[in-house]
């Protein structure tokens, strides 16, 4: 009220032109109508301020629309000033002029009062501990190094110092961004970093391709900078990262690109439903579990049997705040008597099927137990999910299932085709989604080449020409939670895996992010092919076609037709021989997928033409 009062007295000074006081003429009547209208001017735009809501405005936190807000309430107020005089005291008769220097002086004098409170707030950054501050350049002057810039400036407890931008649009070079200068390219990383003493580098997760980043950790570590990654805007908004720098990881050389979800799609399939996700203690399934929690299921069921991850799981979530929304249960898929009892108990409208076995080498020299694990677990519980009326059962292949040549990637596929011949038939919704190599996970080759880099070495490679696509762990776990939406029973849907990686090249860059030199600090070891792997893997099956989507990562696969007693035979076959010798299984494999390619019946056995 103060400042209101001093705004409309200046309106009146300035209006009179600095005569407002008792002795001239015109500052008589001007002070006059001062004094007559300054009580019921003040409590009308005190009351209009407040009502208007602008007394919530954190001066900390203002916007271009806070300040819209306030001159909305502003012009408000000098409008109803002037509707009041003119109604309520026509006698009075306030000169126009002063309403409009009300107006004017009221938006500047709020504005320039928030304004100075900001001021005097942001002002301790600029000398708290700024000797102890590492300074720093942020990658790209677009509106995610903007955010970042402002969080790292308003983070009481960092000790960055951002002293510039660098990005390689040339326009951009010379302006400024909040006060912070556009340095220069990328390119010039090094000689400016030399110039401005800058020790670190910070770059946006998911803003910068693959490729880039690549180079800059290599120029980095030439000049012993250091390259770090800060979380994304998005991710800070998530809330479930802090604004914290990590050193670049794999994932980051890999350069995929945000997964974009049709978000009201997947809440419309799942919200106020109860899911169940088999194998939820493996890398896959775990990270399907913490992306269903974001929804608003009704009941997340989290199914494994191995007690000790899902131990450290369920603390995990448990710590995320997802208490009291999710069960653990210890089960054996294979065990159809305790599954049925689990079925019966939670009746789950969605059932995420990604229980399975992961290592080639190891199904190669125990097939039967590839069969079991992956083959015939999965028709028992695609069995039961069609018993209990599921609604969709989607279940995770991999790309190994194509033109396999392992014993894992053809149990995988002889899956798929049981899942899609009930699908033909069943109310259920039987989805199959089809995807490669996962950094990071159990089955995966980085935390292998981690563990050797660690011991000093040397890193084993099987063939230096092989290839494999790759994708991270949370992309994978989307879009296999964005095609189940998408399903309606039969499709078998493929994830866009991009271009495939040489896994020379991936432990390459492993090395160089652990700061040491390939060939000096670290040798590779070629260990030539080992049973069961390709060097290349491949996309489709033989006859197969993809068809697009309406995502744009996600595509589906013609389906290819069999004869469904042809495959319920099959599994009874296959049931039959878990517990006999090796070649007897391999045979029978062959016998249902003649594309089969096992090196052990590569020889002296018979091919198998496929029944229709």
């Amino acid at each position: 009220m103060p400042i209101f009062c001093a705004i409309y007295y200046l309106s009146f000074w300035l209006r009179y032109e600095g005569s407002l006081n008792v002795d001239g003429v015109l500052g008589e009547n001007g002070f006059r109508m001062f004094r007559s209208t300054v009580l019921w001017a003040i409590g009308l735009k005190t009351f209009t301020f407040w009502s208007s809501g602008v007394y919530k405005i954190r001066s900390r936190y203002i916007t271009i629309l806070d300040l819209v807000n306030l001159a909305k309430a502003a012009t408000l107020s000098s409008a109803a000033l002037a509707m009041v005089d003119y109604l309520v005291f026509p006698n009075i008769m306030i000169p126009r002029s002063v309403f409009l220097i009300d107006w004017g002086s009221t938006i500047l004098a709020v504005c320039g009062f928030c304004a100075g409170i900001r001021m005097v707030q942001d002002s301790g950054r600029f000398f708290h501990n700024q000797g102890d501050c590492r300074s720093t350049f942020i990658i790209g002057a677009n509106q995610s190094g903007a955010s970042l810039l402002r969080i790292i400036e308003r983070n009481k407890e960092s000790c960055l110092r951002v002293v510039g931008f660098l990005d390689d649009h040339t326009s951009r070079i010379g302006t400024r961004i909040n006060g912070v200068p556009v340095l220069g390219t990328l390119e010039e990383m090094c000689s400016l970093a030399q110039k401005y003493g800058v020790s670190d580098i910070l770059l946006p997760a998911d803003e910068v391709p693959g490729k880039t980043v690549r180079q800059l950790v290599a120029a980095g570590n030439s000049a012993q900078i250091q390259v770090q990654v800060l979380p994304s805007y998005q991710q800070l908004l998530s809330g479930k990262v802090e604004m914290k720098p990590r050193p670049v990881c794999i994932e980051d050389l890999l350069g995929r690109e945000p997964v974009q979800l049709d978000m009201q799609n997947i809440r419309d399939w799942m919200d106020d439903r109860v899911l169940m996700v088999t194998g939820s203690a493996g890398s896959i399934g775990s990270e399907i579990c913490r992306q269903l929690l974001q929804f608003s299921p009704n009941k997340l069921i989290l199914v494994d049997r191995t007690e000790n991850s899902q131990f450290f799981l369920e603390r995990e979530l448990i710590k995320l705040g997802y208490q009291g929304r999710f069960d653990v249960v210890i089960a054996d898929i294979n065990d159809s008597r305790r599954m049925r009892a689990v079925m019966r108990e939670y009746q789950p409208d969605i059932l995420f099927h990604a229980a399975a076995y992961k290592h080639v080498p190891l199904m190669e020299s125990n097939p039967g137990e590839a069969v079991k694990n992956i083959a015939l677990a999965t028709k028992h519980l695609a069995d039961l999910a069609e018993e209990f009326e599921v609604g969709t059962f989607v279940m995770i292949s991999s790309d190994k299932a194509v033109n396999p040549t392992n014993v894992m990637g053809a149990n995988k596929r002889i899956a798929e085709l049981y899942v899609q011949s009930l699908a033909a038939r069943s109310k259920c919704h039987f989805v199959t989604v089809r995807f490669g190599n996962v950094l990071g996970s159990a089955g995966s080759v980085v935390p292998i080449f981690t563990q050797q880099i660690q011991n000093g070495g040397p890193i084993s490679v099987t063939d230096a020409r092989m290839q494999r696509y790759f994708m991270t762990i949370p992309e994978a776990s989307q879009l296999v939670i964005q095609a189940g939406a998408m399903g309606r029973g039969g499709e078998i849907f493929v994830l866009d895996m991009g271009e495939p990686v040489r896994i020379m090249d991936l432990a390459a860059d492993l090395v160089q992010l652990s700061g040491l030199k390939l060939g000096e600090d670290i040798e590779i070891e070629f260990t030539g092919l080992r049973p069961g792997e390709k060097l290349y893997e491949e996309l489709h099956v033989d006859g197969e076609k993809h068809v697009p989507t309406c995502h744009p990562k996600i595509m589906v696969a013609d389906k290819i037709s069999f004869s469904e007693q042809f495959i319920h035979e099959a599994f009874q076959r296959l049931s039959d021989l878990t517990e006999q010798p090796s070649d007897l299984i391999l045979e029978e494999i062959q016998r249902i997928l003649p594309e089969f390619q096992s090196a052990y019946l590569k020889s002296n056995k018979p091919s198998f033409k496929r029944a229709a």
